[in-house]
């Protein structure tokens, strides 16, 4: 590696197995489309369609679905350098339902175990994650060891660096219990200094839904940047200093699940840029925004032209 990366990313991949038709259960799907997949690694496709170095750190099968991810990766700008196989697991696939505007049910297909849950300590690039200019991890990466482990090794790496983020992405499947996930978030909080969740996830992390009392909450423990998504009541984000809100930019949604992950992808973008927070924000919520009127996830991430051009147009 001849420079640091813009981003790293840390966490789950996947493929996306999604349908064709909209509005139909999976029983009566007649076909399907095949796409690179998982939230860390989206975000990660998202900065790269912004321009930025990136690169995902996670694990696949040593299968035909995990040369498909290298591939992916790869044409899609992402670095696959710290992308390992995992002899005797599954590349995990992961099928939805699609019922718009919000009804999007999701099935993980990853037992016994998700070879991104297998991330080793002692095989991380712990210079390379210490020099990014943007660390970011998922509470998913948190639910099972030795991810868990790995995770906070980095960390202990990096040393709290600014732009460490976590994205509160809590997906109950992945854990033995909600308390258990409050427990490791608690833990991680004290090691980054962005976190970044919708009101749900906040509760996990903070015991808070209201969206101001949750970004307080996030700052208390040590948090800098604390971004509250609202979903159609747009975004929340406080520092010390200031409180920033902006409100939503609606589109006739067909796919709500990468929304979350465009918005992360352009969030390192714009804080990348040196913006103003509320410019970031803006920013972020239109790339959110696109990605949720389109089918797929990765593939689907929007070029920073494509959002500026919308943020001019709505500001």
């Amino acid at each position: 590696m001849s420079q640091p990366y813009d981003v790293i990313t840390i966490g789950r991949v996947g493929v996306d197995i999604y349908p064709l038709q909209v509005g139909v259960g999976l029983e009566d799907v007649t076909s399907f489309g095949k796409f690179l997949g998982g939230s860390a690694t989206n975000v990660a496709v998202a900065a790269a369609k912004h321009g930025l170095n990136s690169a995902v750190i996670t694990r696949t099968g040593n299968d035909p679905f995990g040369k498909f991810i290298h591939k992916e990766l790869v044409r899609l700008g992402v670095s696959d350098e710290f992308v390992s196989g995992v002899a005797g697991l599954n590349t995990p696939v992961v099928f939805c339902e699609i019922y718009p505007p919000d009804d999007f049910p999701l099935y993980f297909y990853r037992e016994p175990k998700a070879p991104d849950l297998e991330i080793n300590a002692s095989e991380l690039d712990l210079d390379a994650i210490r020099d990014a200019r943007i660390y970011w991890s998922t509470v998913t990466g948190l639910s099972q060891e030795p991810s868990r482990e790995a995770h906070h090794v980095a960390w202990d790496a990096r040393g709290r660096k600014p732009l460490t983020i976590l994205d509160l992405d809590y997906r109950p499947m992945f854990w033995d219990s909600p308390l258990l996930a409050s427990a490791e978030v608690s833990k991680a909080l004290g090691k980054v200094t962005v976190a970044v969740g919708n009101k749900e996830e906040c509760e996990v992390a903070v015991g808070e839904t209201e969206p101001h009392r949750a970004a307080d909450a996030l700052l208390e423990r040590g948090i800098e940047l604390a971004v509250v998504k609202q979903g159609p009541k747009g975004v929340l984000a406080k520092t010390k200093d200031s409180t920033v809100e902006v409100p939503p930019y609606f589109v006739d949604v067909i796919n709500g699940l990468g929304a979350g992950d465009s918005f992360g992808g352009a969030l390192c973008y714009g804080l990348l840029q040196g913006w103003e927070l509320e410019e970031v924000l803006r920013f972020a919520n239109v790339a959110g925004a696109i990605v949720a009127s389109r089918l797929e996830c990765s593939t689907a991430m929007p070029s920073t032209d494509e959002v500026l051009a919308i943020v001019k147009e709505i500001s």
